[in-house]
């Protein structure tokens, strides 16, 4: 479904972690066909099941359409997390009650940073963390986020510290696709 919709590109990409990318992917091109990105949610859901996950909540923008299909396949509220002043909040009048299970999910897991912000927003207004569940996993299996993670693929691209680019340094401009400023 990936390559068929055209979410793996490839280039020079800067990506919300500030590292530097070959290879980028841009899961709204898949997840714009709503009969697929509740088949791609269905595994992810499927995985936490037995946990009586209550809410799910994606951050914006990537993992908004996740957490939606996500929470419909487990009978959940969806909710998001969005950036404020720097730091990932939940804002419109979302709340998570005391002790509420909460399942975090992503369209793809680079570094984990949007993920791990929302893990520690939800933990700080008392909800329990269930575990996080993404589309894509990019760090080939290496992330560890203190809870159970579940991923429908692992791919292992060509990750550049910004200083140590070797497109940077063939003069190859970078661009940035995806919906955070770098």
């Amino acid at each position: 479904m990936l390559t068929q919709t055209g979410v793996i590109m490839y280039g020079h990409f800067r990506l919300t972690s500030g590292k530097h990318s070959d290879t980028y992917l841009q899961c709204a091109k898949v997840l714009q066909y709503p009969d697929l990105a509740e088949r791609l949610a269905r595994p992810i859901a499927d995985a936490f099941l037995a946990d009586g996950v209550q809410v799910v909540a994606g951050p914006a923008t990537g993992g908004i359409i996740v957490a939606h299909e996500v929470a419909r396949a487990l009978g959940a509220r969806a909710v998001f997390g969005e950036r404020e002043e720097g730091a990932m909040t939940l804002r419109r009048g979302f709340a998570i009650e005391p002790d509420e299970r909460v399942l975090v999910v992503e369209d793809v897991l680079t570094t984990g940073g949007s993920a791990s912000e929302l893990v520690e927003a939800v933990r700080d207004r008392g909800g329990l963390v269930v575990g996080v569940g993404a589309l894509v996993d990019r760090s080939g299996g290496k992330l560890d986020l203190g809870v159970p993670v579940t991923t429908l693929a692992r791919i292992r691209p060509s990750l550049y510290e910004i200083e140590k680019c070797p497109l940077c340094a063939d003069g190859i401009p970078a661009i940035k696709p995806g919906s955070r400023k770098v």
